[in-house]
């Protein structure tokens, strides 16, 4: 009897670690590869599921998006200007049995053709494309990354240039380059201002030409302008005596044409009176009472 208990007792421990080795948990975020003496049966879906023991290996593959910085690379550009430029690539599981039996280590193949491929791209363009048309270099790294990488069953999502250092002497000369840019603009920009102002200038000269009265209200003004601060100094414009006699003079010449022109409206008008025909007055006597 003892010895039937201690088979039956033994024989439940085998079966508990039997269970324990076939019972394979696979999570939400991964697919099962399951080998069956070496040959692939078939992909495991995430839950619970159980293998033969010894017979069988059950591989995980993560179907999550990976992060893979690409470490910073010394490449000289298309104009000979020598650069370290680094990146970060994004990719996936598409296809876990290729990315198991199609390549040996996925994240180390990826990470070694995404160098060379930064690389040969950067290599292809100049200092000022590298600095400028990042988008496109991003693009063309990506696509050649998909074409490598499809066959592993990996798909390169995106592809970002991080970071771009330049040599100290490169820095000192686009520095002065882009100094020089600005000081051109500030120097047509005041030529064009002084232009308009040359231009407003001119048509306010010729309008107090044709009215004296505007050169005066003007000084009148710069006058009022310079005792906003309760100065005590009294500024006469060098032009204002002459301007005052101007002055006079345009207003007696103004007032002279006014009155030719009111008698030679007089004279031009017609005499009501001329037509009327007399009417001879009569005396009426009054009878002597």
């Amino acid at each position: 009897m003892n010895a039937l208990v201690v088979v039956v007792v033994v024989v439940a421990i085998l079966a508990l670690i039997g269970l324990s080795l076939s019972v394979r948990i696979v999570t939400q975020y991964e697919q099962g590869v399951l080998f069956r003496l070496g040959r692939v049966l078939g992909v495991r879906q995430p839950g619970l599921t159980f293998i033969i023991p010894v017979v069988d290996v059950l591989r995980r593959v993560s179907l999550r998006i990976v992060t893979m910085p690409i470490q910073s690379q010394g490449i000289i550009t298309r104009d000979n200007v020598s650069v370290d430029v680094s990146a970060v690539a994004y990719y996936r599981v598409v296809d876990a049995v290729k990315s198991v039996v199609a390549i040996e280590n996925v994240a180390a193949a990826i990470n070694q053709i995404a160098q060379t491929t930064l690389r040969k791209v950067v290599g292809q363009h100049s200092l000022d494309e590298t600095l400028s048309e990042t988008d496109r270099i991003n693009v063309s790294i990506r696509e050649i990354l998909d074409v490598q990488t499809t066959e592993w069953g990996v798909v390169v999502t995106l592809v970002e240039l991080k970071d771009i250092q330049l040599p100290e002497s490169m820095k000192r000369a686009m520095a002065r380059q882009a100094e020089a840019e600005r000081e051109k603009r500030a120097k047509i920009i005041a030529a064009e201002g002084e232009a308009l102002a040359a231009d407003a200038l001119g048509t306010a000269s010729d309008i107090m030409m044709a009215h004296p009265l505007a050169l005066q209200l003007r000084n009148l003004q710069s006058l009022v302008e310079i005792g906003v601060d309760k100065n005590t100094t009294v500024v006469f414009p060098a032009p204002l005596m002459s301007t005052i006699g101007e002055l006079g003079t345009f207003l007696a010449r103004e007032t002279a044409e006014a009155a030719s022109a009111t008698a030679a409206a007089t004279a031009a008008a017609p005499d009501p009176t001329a037509n009327r025909t007399p009417v001879a007055r009569q005396r009426t006597r009054t009878p002597p009472t």
